[in-house]
């Protein structure tokens, strides 16, 4: 039966600052690095061994990754690293305060780049201290100056289709450490949500999913390893 994790990485400096952080590449927090490890003692516990990770360019998920993997003894495991399971890019809000934002611009304008599925915030200039089309790890991809949870998951889905889940389909049990709207866009295919519900899916920190899968890649069963963190998860599509 293929089995797919999915965990959201531990709390970071700018989620501890409140910021939009998107492709900034910022480091766990103390409490960050002892979510992560929760989530390995949580693997461990559940008895489940990897065939292989998956994890994005940014330090804050593939630090996730390796403590959790270190925790669970399973550090040993290949782990994949690409662009595509990056943040969603947060365009010219990239560094901004949350509050502060929404004091500015309106908390109801602020809510609509924040949640809405296709509605992206104001695009990020280029030659700024973001601009991340000057750093060598996106050396010849199409680095956007924003994204919508919409495009998030239009660059998500082809390394899914084309990586992930051939693995799933073989029959591995795959981690994939990354951050709350790459999941949510793996967990929008996976449960066929509808765009204006998606965006309403909350994804704790440091609390894995283990997905149970058929032989087509439906879910059969969904949990959180840590039911008091526990979200409300999409219903299996039928």
């Amino acid at each position: 039966m293929p089995t797919l994790v999915l965990v959201r990485h531990g709390q970071s400096q700018w989620n501890l600052e409140n910021r939009f952080t998107g492709w900034v590449d910022v480091d766990l927090t103390p409490e960050g690095e002892a979510q992560a490890g929760r989530s390995g003692a949580l693997i461990k516990a559940a008895g489940l061994a990897f065939d292989r990770a998956y994890t994005s360019v940014l330090q804050r998920a593939i630090r996730t990754a390796d403590i959790a993997l270190a925790e669970a003894g399973q550090l040993w495991i290949p782990l994949v690293k690409d662009w595509r399971l990056n943040e969603r890019h947060y365009g010219a809000l990239t560094g901004l305060n949350k509050e502060e934002t929404a004091r500015e611009h309106g908390a109801e304008q602020v809510h609509i780049w924040r949640r809405s599925y296709d509605i992206p915030p104001p695009p990020l200039a280029a030659g700024g201290e973001y601009d991340f089309g000057k750093d060598r790890r996106y050396a010849g991809a199409p680095v956007p100056s924003t994204e919508s949870l919409k495009s998030t998951l239009d660059r998500v889905l082809p390394y899914w289709t084309g990586e992930i889940a051939p693995r799933l389909a073989a029959g591995e049990t795959v981690l994939v450490a990354a951050h709350g709207n790459s999941n949510r866009a793996i967990m929008k295919h996976l449960f066929q949500v509808p765009d204006d519900a998606i965006v309403a899916v909350e994804i704790p920190t440091g609390n894995p999913l283990l997905v149970d899968l058929d032989a087509n890649l439906k879910p059969l069963r969904a949990v959180y390893l840590d039911e008091t963190r526990a979200e409300i998860l999409p219903p299996p599509p039928r």
